[in-house]
C-alpha cells in the first residue's frame, strides 16, 4: 500500500488505532481531519453515505474502516 489517506475526527479512538497500526507497519499516510475547514465537504463528496470514521483510502481507492485496514494488513504480512 502506498499513497494512504485517512479521514479522521477529533477524539475518535478508532482513528487513533488506525493511525497507530499504520505507523506500526511503517506506512506513511496523509491525515484528513474532518474538523478542519473544507475537509468535511470533501469527505461527504467522496463518501456521501458514510458517517463512520476513520475512512481510509489507499492508492486512490476506498479501503474502508479500521476493521478493513486490519484485515488488509494481515493479508500482506
Amino acid at each position: 500500500m502506498k499513497d494512504i489517506e485517512i479521514f479522521t475526527g477529533p477524539g475518535c479512538t478508532h482513528c487513533e488505532q488506525a493511525k497507530s497500526l499504520l505507523r506500526k507497519h511503517n506506512l506513511d499516510y496523509l491525515e484528513r481531519d474532518v474538523s478542519a475547514p473544507g475537509i468535511i465537504d470533501e469527505f461527504r463528496e467522496r463518501l456521501p453515505r458514510s458517517k463512520a470514521l476513520p475512512q481510509i483510502f489507499a492508492d486512490g481507492k476506498h479501503l474502508g474502516s479500521l476493521e478493513d485496514l486490519q484485515i488488509r494488513l494481515k493479508k500482506e504480512v
